[in-house]
């Protein structure tokens, strides 16, 4: 196996592996012992979901965390550095996108290290594929701000943006708010914005609709306070 740090993508939620994930991932993922994760606990899941017969006692988890410094992620890198080679895990989709670790890559691609990134699911990307709006320019915003005030302004500013650049706008919101985001988006937008809302994609749960805003007005709302969504707005 080529020594390089390779971003093995997730599932999303409980989906079947052979689902979501080529064979190659796991044949990569059995030649690895050294692991870069969001969540210990969570990588040793998801690997014995790969394969059971993963020894997980053999491993070595280097946690990300939240507030890991820029020399404790270059420590990290060590064994790479040493010819052996490495995985990286998020808690969800791909890793370093919309989710930890692009300060590791950062350090790698700096110490000249070989980055793999591997194929999996990234919610942002299936989001835009399914919604109809423009894949050519699109922007994820992560959360909006919690303040209401400078949260309704946000909104009101990215939907300027889709008028006048023409991109399609993303963004998140912890699943326990999702009501709440719904609403202030029916009562700031445009009746004409268009709003796809993206919810357990890839999961059994799965929901996935585009209306303009006055369609959604009419509509009787779905219950999404817990499943992880994205939302997005184009004219």
């Amino acid at each position: 196996m080529e020594a390089a740090l390779y971003l093995l993508p997730v599932t999303l939620g409980d989906t079947a592996i052979s689902a979501v994930l080529p064979a190659y991932n796991k044949e990569i993922i059995l030649g690895l012992k050294h692991f870069i994760v969001e969540d210990v606990r969570s990588a040793r899941r998801f690997l014995k979901k790969v394969d059971s017969s993963i020894v997980i006692d053999e491993l070595t988890f280097y946690p990300m965390g939240k507030h890991a410094s820029h020399d404790v992620f270059a420590s990290y890198l060590k064994p790479l550095e040493q010819g052996i080679p490495m995985g990286m895990l998020s808690e969800a989709g791909c890793p370093a996108v919309a989710d930890p670790g692009s300060d590791v890559v950062a350090i790698a691609q700096r110490k000249g290290l070989r980055v793999i990134p591997l194929v999996g699911p990234s919610s942002m990307i299936l989001a835009v594929m399914a919604s109809g709006f423009n894949g050519q320019s699109f922007a994820f915003n992560g959360y909006l701000p919690i303040n209401p005030g400078e949260r309704i302004q946000k909104i009101k500013s990215l939907e300027q943006k889709v008028y006048q650049e023409h991109q399609t706008q993303l963004f998140i919101e912890t699943p326990y708010r999702n009501a709440k985001m719904i609403e202030e988006l029916l009562r700031t937008c445009k009746p004409s914005t268009r709003l796809c809302i993206a919810a357990g994609i890839t999961c059994a749960e799965e929901y996935i609709h585009t209306k303009t805003i006055k369609e959604w007005k009419a509509t009787t709302l779905p219950d999404l306070s817990k499943i992880p969504a994205i939302f997005l707005i184009y004219k």
